[in-house]
């Protein structure tokens, strides 16, 4: 099964900046397929920044999918044969309702979307709507690929479900203030660990409103162990191989017949009644 190389891209986003934002994206999605990405992954909002103060604050900034951003960036994978993760605001023509949302792209005119389950008291996610999308994975021809956003991290049950679905690779475009420091510090490896799955958290840089973001992006592989971090807020391209194969080898043999674990296998799904009341 072939190795994939994938980059996350940690970028400061202007403020309501669609224009700036949209060349910064192309520039790093140019940058990253130089150097062999052919998954390349952008903060949450990337394209419009987050720190909107009310709803109609934000919504002139938000976009239909498909829209001309996401026509840009489909024309740039298409060139560049690569696929991209990219984080917007999206609104709903027919019911008026406004997402935050990762939108995935690819070379051959692909796309799909995510729309943040599960929102937090803070920036535009006080004004949007909870996504209404099941989790899905998406082969990407060998890499099958789950998105998350943020404050999904937070819930195992979201990882967990992707996980099952198939997903080799967990990617969470996000937006970490400083309290987000223990996110940062023990849930992402914990995601990737116990679910026996790759996991890309990219994170943004700068400031909005008063707000800082920490930077602080990593790709964890398929053990809970780090494949490559960032450890402050510049902006940086970080660079990782993924190998589906492991991530779908669940059952760890350390000693045959003595030591073994499956943390998918092995769970009792009959026990977990709690978790749907």
């Amino acid at each position: 099964m072939a190795i994939w190389k994938i980059a996350g891209v940690q970028m400061d986003c202007l403020f309501a900046g669609h224009t700036h934002n949209l060349r910064v994206i192309r520039s790093r999605l140019h940058e990253a397929a130089s150097h062999g990405a052919q998954l390349v992954l952008f903060p949450e909002c990337a394209l419009t920044g987050y720190c909107f103060s009310s709803r109609e604050e934000a919504w002139p900034h938000a976009e239909t999918l498909p829209g001309p951003s996401t026509e840009t960036l489909l024309a740039d994978c298409r060139q560049l044969n690569v696929w991209a993760i990219v984080g917007l605001l999206e609104r709903d023509g027919q019911n008026e309702h406004l997402y935050n949302t990762a939108v995935l792209l690819g070379p051959r005119g692909q796309m799909q979307r995510y729309r943040k389950i599960h929102l937090p008291c803070l920036g535009v996610d006080r004004f949007t709507t909870p996504g209404d999308l099941p989790f899905a994975v998406h082969d990407l021809g060998g890499l099958r690929v789950g998105m998350n956003i943020c404050y999904d991290a937070g819930f195992p049950e979201a990882a967990r479900v992707l996980t099952l679905l198939g997903a080799d690779l967990i990617v969470l475009p996000t937006n970490w203030p400083p309290d987000a420091q223990r996110v940062v510090r023990y849930i992402i490896q914990a995601r990737a660990l116990e679910n026996r799955v790759y996991y890309a958290a990219v994170n943004r840089v700068g400031e909005e409103h008063g707000y800082r973001f920490i930077g602080q992006s990593r790709i964890v592989d398929c053990s809970g162990d780090l494949l490559c971090a960032s450890d402050d807020a510049r902006e940086v391209i970080l660079y990782a191989e993924i190998d589906p194969e492991q991530a779908r080898a669940k059952r760890l043999v350390i000693v045959p017949d003595e030591y073994e674990v499956d943390r998918v296998g092995d769970r009792r799904p009959e026990m977990y009644r709690p978790l749907c009341q």
